[in-house]
Order: C-alpha cells, then structure tokens, then sequence
C-alpha cells in the first residue's frame, strides 16, 4: 500500500520514529534538502566573510590617508597633552600644555622634552606631542596680588 498515490505528498512528515513509517525513499529525500540548507549556509558564510574583508580593507585604506606623520627635530617647540590627568580639564581650557622644546628623540617613539620654563628635561611618548606651528604662544607671566582690607 502506498500512502502518496491515496492522499499526495504531504508538506510536513510528523513521525514517532515507529519502525512503520521507516521509508528510505523519504530518509533520502530529507538529506538532500538538508544538503543543500547546508551549502546555502556555507555559500552565505563565505560571501559575509568576504563582504567584512574587503569593508576592513576599504576602512583601513581611509584612515591611513587621514593619518599625517609626525617628526619631531631637536630644538622645536611643542605641546603635550597626557590623556589620564585630563578627566575634567574644563569647558574652555586647553587639554594642551607648554610649548616644550624637543631635547633629543628616541628611535622607537619616545622623546625627550624640556620644559622651557624651569629648564627640566622628561621623557614622554611622541603620541601625547602635537607639533607648535607659527609663532610661539604668549604667556603672561605678571601676578597680581590683593591685600587684605
């Protein structure tokens, strides 16, 4: 007796894994639609992979255009800026101090500044300089001081 000739092929097969319904034709069915579920997953898989390898190229690409080089040359002035100390610098005031003067630069990045004030000579990563371009800021130096009436 063939159940698909009487009622047609069903469009879901509910089974309670008797051995009655135990019918290789519809066993070799259902693994060919997995089959291909399957190589449709791994052919979607293989194209997101390829569409976020070539967005990561194309963002690279940007940013590495964006970046400017920065040398720095004993003798020039420049400000630094340390990002920890700075949590709230306020509104308007600057996250930059100095200018400082560039005292010797290190071949892996770091460079040692002086202050221009005191004379002190530290060492500090060149990421935390920014290059002093035009002339030299001015800086105010005159006190005032109040008395008591």
């Amino acid at each position: 007796m063939n159940i698909f000739t009487w009622f047609g092929v069903p469009r879901a097969i509910i089974s309670d894994e008797g051995t009655h319904f135990d019918n290789k034709l519809t066993a070799k069915l259902a693994g060919e639609q997995r089959l291909l579920e399957l190589n449709e997953l791994e052919e979607f898989t293989t194209h997101s992979y390829e569409n976020a390898r070539i967005y990561k190229e194309k963002t690279k690409k940007w940013h590495d255009q964006k970046l400017m080089p920065r040398y720095f040359h004993i003798g020039k002035q420049v400000f630094l800026t340390i990002p920890v100390l700075n949590f709230f610098p306020g509104k308007l005031k600057s996250q930059w101090s100095g200018p400082f003067e560039v005292h010797y630069v290190y071949p892996r990045g770091a460079v040692d500044i002086n202050n221009i004030d005191d004379g002190t000579i530290f060492k500090v990563n060149g990421q935390h300089l920014k290059i002093c371009n035009g002339a030299s800021p001015v800086c105010d130096k005159s006190a005032l001081y109040l008395q008591n009436a």
